[in-house]
């Protein structure tokens, strides 16, 4: 399958439209068997998926060696790698046992924040390393929220220095947030935002303030956490189903069993119009999921595969519960 690309505009990245979020064989949560998470990537592989995300961050660097490993022996030139900056990885000296962010990895290395000039030329250098790679198309600034003055004097001039000279492809910022991402997108001469769980079927926050910018400045978007952290992911939401990585408030719930019984109506699922509706921007260019095993992959590429009527949006609209 050839896989459907749209162009960062501004940069010659040709995007696919579908990516792989590495984050859960970096263990998120818990342990993925070495070779289920190399099955995983072949599956995205073998399914046409071209576009592969990662981080230093994600199990302590486990998610870029596994990337690594499955991707070697591809041509290079045939596939988009992102990675992100502003966490280096540093030997702990007094390790407890296990990672505490999250990652169920050893915590023999532990992350120091640094979003410098040298801090990226480091955590550039060493996801090199780890990716088995000679380039990375896009560089992410990773969850700079407390870290906004760094970035943008140390990160932001350093990623726009390697991009003009041809070193990296694209450069962006990665957030769970669409306030500073807005303000990176008007003070900064950024690519491509990803954006984690604002513009969603749940939720269109973006809509008012970062998505319109991104069109206006000629930005890409990257839309993450499509699913709410769960919530959208099933047909109907669990009972104790997440939002957010907490428990979902009613409200939520409710709102989402609705958005389930008008899908129906139409003939889809949740799931489904979750996946397809950030493509019925025009800012947004792509769309990562995150996938830790070959069944998700087929079950994310069988999604990315059906048809959603356009007259759901007009009754989602009709209803208040999209923009």
């Amino acid at each position: 399958m050839q896989a459907k690309t749209r162009t960062i505009p501004g940069t010659a990245v040709q995007l696919p439209v579908l990516g792989f979020g590495a984050a859960p064989i970096g263990n998120l949560y818990r342990e993925v068997p070495e070779q289920e998470a190399i099955d995983a990537i072949t599956a995205a592989w073998d399914g046409g998926i071209r576009y592969f995300d990662t981080a230093p961050h994600y199990g302590l660097g486990l998610s870029e060696r596994r990337l690594g490993l499955a991707l070697a022996g591809q041509d290079r030139g045939s596939y988009v790698l992102s990675t992100k900056i502003g966490r280096l990885l540093r030997a702990n000296p007094s390790p407890q046992g296990k990672d505490t962010e999250g990652f169920d990895v050893p915590d023999d290395l532990y992350r120091v924040r640094d979003y410098s000039r040298d801090g990226v030329l480091r955590s550039i250098e060493e996801s090199l390393r780890r990716l088995d790679t000679d380039r990375i198309d896009i560089v992410y600034i990773h969850d700079p929220d407390d870290y906004w003055t760094e970035a943008v004097e140390g990160a932001a001039p350093t990623l726009s220095a390697l991009r003009d000279e041809g070193v990296i492809g694209a450069w962006g910022a990665g957030m769970n947030q669409s306030q500073m991402l807005h303000r990176f997108v008007n003070e900064t001469d950024i690519d491509v935002v990803m954006l984690a769980g604002r513009y969603t079927l749940l939720e269109q926050g973006a809509a008012a303030d970062l998505l319109p910018a991104c069109e206006k400045r000629e930005v890409g978007v990257v839309n993450v956490g499509i699913f709410n952290s769960g919530l959208l992911s099933k047909e109907r939401p669990a009972s104790n189903a997440t939002y957010n990585y907490a428990p979902a408030p009613q409200g939520l719930l409710d709102r989402a069993n609705l958005l389930a019984d008008i899908c129906e109506s139409h003939g889809t699922t949740l799931p489904a119009a979750a996946l397809q509706y950030p493509y019925q921007h025009p800012a947004v260019t792509g769309v990562v999921l995150g996938m830790r095993t070959p069944e998700q992959v087929k079950q994310n590429l069988d999604l990315a595969a059906q048809t959603v009527p356009d007259a759901l949006w007009d009754d989602l609209r009709e209803h208040g519960l999209i923009t």
